[in-house]
């Protein structure tokens, strides 16, 4: 017995988003390829669209689109309020937004058996708004302080 299996490649998404850590909101955008243009529209759309304070700090990994600094000069030319931060090398996890996508590949798109690339935005999008609508910021109440207070006395730990 001859078994055949036939595969369609449907073409693929990408997703980018960025995440205010004070109101725990997701700006999310699907785009058909990645870059500097996506990435600078992802930028204009929380830019422009929440009253910002006098600094936007933009944490971001080594991707192409925000590398090094030609992609720092181009978000600070366009948006003189933004400054971007680059995680340290092997430490995406240490970014909110990395944290995000980690539960979106494991309870949005996983398994990746969509019929067609409409239906993956779809459901991406629905799930960025009903997080946004569950979500709340953390309250930190470590301080500087506490932290002086520990490294102070190593006996404590």
């Amino acid at each position: 017995m001859r078994v055949n299996h036939e595969y369609g490649r449907g073409g693929a998404l990408a997703y980018r988003a960025a995440y205010d850590v004070h109101r725990a909101k997701v700006f999310g955008r699907c785009e058909v390829t990645t870059g500097i243009t996506p990435f600078m529209a992802l930028v204009e759309q929380v830019m422009t669209t929440e009253p910002y304070a006098r600094r936007v700090f933009w944490i971001v990994d080594y991707g192409s689109s925000h590398r090094g600094k030609k992609a720092a000069d181009r978000l600070t030319k366009a948006f003189p309020s933004a400054i971007m931060v680059h995680t340290p090398v092997h430490a995406s996890w240490t970014n909110q937004i990395e944290i995000f996508f980690l539960i979106v590949q494991r309870k949005v798109v996983s398994p990746d058996d969509f019929p067609d690339l409409v239906q993956v935005r779809n459901r991406v999008r629905a799930f960025e708004d009903r997080y946004n609508t569950a979500a709340q910021p953390f309250q930190w109440r470590f301080t500087t302080s506490d932290l002086d207070d520990l490294l102070a006395r190593p006996d404590r730990h």
